[in-house]
């Protein structure tokens, strides 16, 4: 992975800023299958070829729910900057996540980051808050919203 690799003033001054997005990715049902298969969660609306208009639901497509489309933050990440020498990256957590609408079979969606926050932890740490932003193409909507949190560690340790 060949990312931007910025100094830490310089990284800090990009706070409030987008700082990298996705390519478009396509949802296929086959991705939507293979998620029910690794979370077990086969409820009708992801797998069931009968229209879920048929059940009375307010979907009438086989749909995936974020936690899919957020589980491809891989191919948001690379796409943003990193600060030189602390090129080891820990998914630290989520805060404040909202799943806004359900992404149907077919749909394209990428992610967003802003860089909300960046915080030396200790000498050879830096916490980041990253604002995502799931977007679904041609839609006014976006699928999700939150706050992702790494954690930088520098090389030296």
């Amino acid at each position: 992975m060949n990312r931007t690799k910025t100094e830490l003033n310089e990284y800090k001054s990009l706070v409030g800023s987008e700082i990298g997005h996705s390519e478009w990715i396509t949802i296929s049902q086959k991705m939507i299958d293979d998620f029910c298969d690794v979370t077990g969660d086969y409820q009708f609306i992801h797998n069931d070829p009968k229209p879920s208009s048929i059940r009375n639901t307010l979907w009438w497509f086989n749909c995936t729910w974020v936690f899919n489309a957020f589980t491809n933050y891989k191919n948001v990440q690379r796409h943003y900057p990193i600060i030189a020498g602390h090129e080891l990256v820990i998914n630290y957590g989520l805060n404040r996540v909202r799943f806004l609408a359900p992404v149907p079979s077919g749909s394209r969606i990428r992610g967003r980051i802003t860089l909300g926050k960046v915080e030396p932890r200790g000498e050879n740490k830096i916490l980041t808050e990253n604002k995502i932003i799931v977007e679904i193409e041609d839609s006014e909507k976006p699928a999700m919203l939150g706050t992702w949190v790494t954690l930088l560690i520098k090389d030296e340790i």
